[in-house]
């Protein structure tokens, strides 16, 4: 395991902890070293190695788009365990600089390492949960590399889907659902007789069990349906709309029946469904258009109350760590914030850059902060009760970030009860008997509900 892969491999599990505050794992992977390429969907460009990389267990070298290893990156994209891939487009001979990664990817695996490839190929610009056409190079990658070790050492491919609540919602569900493995080996005398057939044949088995660990829409067309639906329910994944009391590992369940069913259906003939999609869309496009959440109309609904006796005996409790929370992390993720929404055009890098960059910014903008806590702070409050303030100094430093946790969800309370009481306000009964329209309609269609 490479210097700087092992440093991230511990130090980004925090943050991704806080800004993916429920993960769940299905079939992880016990152990550090395999030959094993893993096969993954790509829903959120650098999002998705850093969760891999940290979060998962197998030791794994990712294959990542060639433009990015300048002279000056290049060390440092080595120490993370980053390979080069040449893709035509890039206008590069590709193969033959592919046959210098080949070579090492053999090498990589022979050595009981493992390898991580996005089988996609690039991430979409809006997320959508469908997979898009998995790529051969993976299983060329694997069959290359044990012609080059003679079929004497077994390597395997697994599939890996990564889901998400959204990859850009901080506070979102993240889902990570790891396929059984393949013994390539075992396609030996296949692939002598015909490596094309048997590489397609092996491509099209790994792409249609990826699609097994995520949520399908074969039709593009109808991926926001999906959503929407979903949305109405409240019993799939998405961050602001579905029940936190339902499972995330039943509402996966529940987004991928629907996706299920919905493949199984002839869509574009089905008027009933056609036109349902078409009120779907209009009625979450008014939303947006009079600025109000789906999340509101469903609480008044329901008749449900968001400030409560609970709530508000959390939010005065919460009120000392909310202030700490201000005073430790507003200034960092203000400028972070702002300085990823300019510099980067593609709204996909934003999580992720976000996320490195605003947990080194917090780091280092509390360290003169809790220096100075604790000259003329904690030693004058703790000096009676222990004589470890410099322990105590530590570990309030390293639980800061869940002040700015405490501090971010707090203010966005604060602004539901606002925009709610805003709501009320206006003929919000029209939208809640749409809704109830739109509701009963989805009963009508989708039994399982």
């Amino acid at each position: 395991m490479h210097l700087l892969y092992f440093i991230l491999h511990i130090i980004v599990k925090y943050p991704l902890r806080i800004f993916y505050p429920n993960q769940v794992f299905i079939n992880k992977p016990k152990k550090y070293f395999n030959r094993t390429i893993y096969v993954s969907n790509h829903a959120a460009s650098f999002m998705d190695p850093l969760i891999i990389g940290s979060l998962q267990r197998p030791s794994v070298f990712f294959m990542t788009r060639s433009d990015v290893f300048t002279p000056l990156l290049k060390p440092i994209l080595w120490q993370a365990q980053m390979l080069p891939i040449y893709r035509q487009h890039d206008g590069e001979d590709t193969k033959a600089r592919n046959n210098e990664t080949f070579e090492r990817t053999a090498k990589v695996l022979s050595g009981g390492r493992g390898l991580l490839i996005f089988g996609e190929g690039f991430t979409d610009d809006v997320f959508i949960r469908r997979l898009k056409p998995v790529k051969k190079g993976a299983v060329r990658m694997g069959f290359d590399a044990l012609e080059k070790n003679g079929w004497k050492k077994k390597i395997y491919m697994a599939t890996l889907g990564i889901n998400y609540g959204d990859p850009n919602v901080f506070g979102s569900d993240l889902l990570v659902s790891n396929g059984k493995s393949i013994c390539l080996n075992e396609y030996q005398e296949a692939y002598q007789a015909n490596s094309n057939k048997a590489i397609n044949e092996l491509t099209s088995l790994i792409e249609k069990d990826l699609q097994n660990q995520l949520t399908h829409v074969e039709n593009a067309n109808w991926v926001f349906f999906h959503e929407h639906v979903m949305r109405l329910l409240r019993n799939g994944m998405h961050p602001a709309d579905s029940d936190p009391a339902i499972p995330l590992k039943q509402r996966w369940h529940n987004s991928r029946q629907l996706a299920k069913w919905m493949n199984e259906q002839n869509l574009d003939q089905k008027n009933e469904l056609v036109q349902l999609k078409i009120d779907l869309e209009n009625y979450f496009k008014n939303l947006k258009k009079l600025k109000v959440q789906e999340k509101q109309i469903f609480l008044l609904a329901e008749n449900k109350k968001i400030l409560n006796f609970r709530n508000i005996l959390l939010l005065i409790s919460g009120l000392p760590f909310t202030l700490l929370g201000l005073l430790h992390a507003y200034v960092p993720y203000i400028l972070v914030k702002r300085f990823v929404e300019k510099s980067f055009k593609r709204r996909v890098f934003w999580s992720s850059v976000k996320l490195l960059l605003g947990a080194a910014a917090i780091a280092i903008w509390n360290i003169p902060l809790v220096i100075l806590m604790h000259a003329y702070l904690f030693k004058s409050l703790l000096i009676n009760l222990t004589e470890h303030t410099v322990l105590f100094a530590w570990i309030y430093y390293l639980i800061v970030p869940l002040f700015g946790l405490i501090a971010y969800r707090s203010f966005h309370f604060m602004k539901s009860i606002k925009d709610l009481k805003a709501l009320k306000k206006t003929n919000y009964q029209v939208i809640v008997a749409e809704r109830a329209n739109l509701k009963q309609r989805i009963k009508t269609f989708y039994k399982e509900y």
